[in-house]
């Protein structure tokens, strides 16, 4: 009971600690568990014993037997469930071909030449060479995203990494369940044939599965026959049941039917995707921190000694330095990356959960099968999980800066709320050049968002989640447009040190617009309309327009113009170079209106220049009257 005890605390304080640190969990998850267990059983501990042990002589411990092996394979079923619910085929419209390369090509280079250099390095035996490069092809969604999360990236070389990261799991997983194959199956020299056909086997059953049973559980819940507090665990017994039914069929097919369900799923219009997304989230939290430190507790100390000498520092410089680089510069060959963007892509490359729990789970059962060299599997590649994580935790940010990727100043927009106004104002500054995030808790009006190509997040201001989204590393300014003033002032307040660097902004409350005294600091557009003023110009001329001004009285009578006599309502302004700004932060600047800007606005495409005459003529009559 202490130990079960035990394992969650430390856990989640390891957690804390990657939080705090901001570095990835996976790291002082495994230093924890090699503290409780290899390095207490051999220096802290009066009889030898580890504080924790998993597994001792296969019989006795935590999880006796092959209990280990269950739990680790039900636990990183519902870790890549989680990823592949992450998963957004629209994100990937610009680096595709990059990203199809860097899991096929890549993963190549990874497997043939980390072999090679294991098996003269170490001179292990050519099927515990290919194993162990398998395993090491991975990088994984647990690792990168807290490394993503902290560097203000360009949004291509983000997503590159990110969905390398997503997607080269399953296929890692497939590639050493295919070695495995080979290395169990005791043919004499069908063994080839053999392997192949499992592997077929793993493939079909496995993407058949995933997707059949995707569309059937996002058919139960949109058709609400499931009551909504056991929406989350029917989910989970789901993923369950379709991991050990595809195992069921073809062994080792279910990681990847969980992961084909998880993609299938996560780009569906389910109202309750982001509901199951959090509660997967939590779940691979508390599974993630169990698992690494149950797999490095379970190390001994004499595995460790087998990999401490110089060569272990070869084979990382060369996985490292020489293969990663290598993999990315052939698969981002003639693609639209930079050579700067390149090498940053190459020197991110961390290992992360499926290396390490399925190292432990092959390399546990073929040393258990008397497998020569099978030892090694283990260490090595926890060794390069260690390495890989802390190497890039360490210094990403600092390449970043060096080779130019780290964006010096953060140009995307978030706005809150994706009201008609809302979607109109971002479609207009997607299609000149910024990068813009809606926000919004109205499902429907995320939908609509996205059917305009938009990029729109479905949460809740309030959620602390949002400051971990990696699509907002790129995000300088915050414009509040939601009917709600005090959620306005709330986002603002909250979210401007994060997100607003270079400006918060919300909508003028009725109040504020009524009180001739009130002297706005963060109101956007001219502090002349507020959210039903902006909702009823969109409801009825849902267009924006430009207009070239010339000199700042110029510039001056065109703001006078607006109002609802016109029904304009100005929004920004547009330079001689085509650069947006916003205008309460330079309509005080003399020197800023030069030939070539223009006034951009919202409403009735009127002929702003005669109604401006008129006015003009108007007012010198009213003049000569007096």
């Amino acid at each position: 009971m202490v130990e079960l005890a035990g394992i969650i605390i430390l856990g989640i304080l390891a957690q804390w600690v990657a939080w705090k640190l901001k570095i990835p969990a996976i790291l002082p998850l495994i230093l924890i568990g090699l503290l409780v267990g290899p390095i207490a059983a051999e220096y802290l501990s009066s009889d030898g014993s580890k504080w924790i042990e998993p597994i001792y002589n296969g019989k006795k411990g935590l999880f006796p037997g092959e209990s280990l092996f269950y739990f680790v394979s039900l636990a990183i079923s519902v870790i890549l469930f989680e990823g592949g619910l992450t998963l957004r085929v629209k994100e990937i419209k610009n680096v595709g071909p990059v990203i199809s390369k860097l899991i096929t090509v890549g993963s190549l280079v990874t497997f043939f030449g980390a072999a090679v250099a294991a098996h003269f390095i170490f001179y292990l035996s050519w099927e515990m060479s290919f194993l162990f490069s398998a395993l090491i092809i991975v990088t994984g969604p647990t690792v990168i995203t807290p490394i993503l999360r902290n560097i203000p990236l360009k949004q291509d070389v983000s997503a590159v990494l990110r969905w390398e990261g997503i997607l080269i799991d399953p296929i890692g997983a497939l590639v050493a369940v295919l070695v495995f194959e080979f290395i169990s199956v005791d043919a004499g020299g069908a063994f080839t044939k053999t392997a192949f056909i499992e592997f077929g086997k793993i493939v079909l059953f496995g993407s058949t599965f995933g997707f059949a049973f995707a569309h059937g559980l996002n058919f139960i819940i949109n058709r609400r026959l499931i009551p909504h507090y056991l929406l989350n665990v029917f989910a989970l017994a789901s993923v369950l049941g379709v991991f050990v039914l595809a195992d069921t069929f073809a062994h080792e097919s279910g990681l990847l039917a969980v992961v084909v369900m998880g993609m299938v799923l996560g780009n569906s219009n389910s109202p309750y995707l982001k509901e199951l997304l959090y509660f997967k989230e939590s779940l691979s939290i508390l599974l993630v921190s169990i698992l690494f430190i149950l797999l490095a507790a379970n190390i001994n100390m004499e595995d460790l000694l087998l990999i401490f000498n110089w060569n272990t520092a070869v084979l990382f410089a060369i996985v490292v330095f020489i293969l990663r680089p290598i993999g990315v510069f052939l698969s981002t060959y003639n693609s639209s990356l930079q050579f700067n963007e390149k090498v940053f892509i190459s020197w991110v490359g961390p290992r992360g959960i499926v290396a390490a729990g399925i190292a432990s789970l092959f390399g546990l059962k073929l040393a258990k099968n008397g497998v020569p060299d099978a030892e090694y599997i283990t260490p090595l590649v926890f060794m390069i999980v260690l390495g890989t994580v802390l190497l890039n935790a360490t210094t990403a940010r600092y390449v970043a800066q060096w080779v130019g990727v780290f964006l010096k100043k953060s140009n995307g927009i978030l706005i809150i709320g994706a009201s008609k106004a809302s979607r109109l104002i971002g479609n207009y500054l997607e299609e000149n050049g910024r990068h813009v995030v809606l926000i919004d808790n109205n499902q429907n009006n995320i939908n609509k968002a996205a059917e305009l190509g938009l990029e729109a997040i479905n949460t809740n201001i309030y959620a602390d989640s949002l400051g971990d989204n990696i699509e907002l590393n790129d995000v300088g300014y915050i414009i509040a447009l939601t009917g709600n003033s005090d959620i306005n002032q709330f986002a603002i307040n909250r979210f401007k040190g994060e997100f607003g660097e270079n400006g918060a902004f919300r909508l003028i409350t009725p109040e504020e617009l009524n009180d001739p005294n009130y002297e706005p600091k963060q109101s956007i557009f001219i502090q002349r309309d507020d959210f039903i003023s902006l909702t009823e110009t969109t409801r009825r001329y849902p267009a924006i327009h430009e207009i070239v001004i010339t000199d700042k009285k110029h510039y001056e009578n065109l703001i006078d113009l607006s109002g609802r006599d016109y029904d304009i309502i100005p929004l920004f302004l547009k330079d001689e170079s085509d650069e947006l700004h916003i205008i309460t932060n330079i309509d005080k600047d003399d020197e800023a209106f030069t030939e070539g800007w223009k006034l951009v606005y919202l409403g009735k495409p009127y002929d702003v220049e005669k109604i401006q005459k008129e006015k003009t003529n108007s007012k010198e009559k009213e003049e000569e009257s007096d």
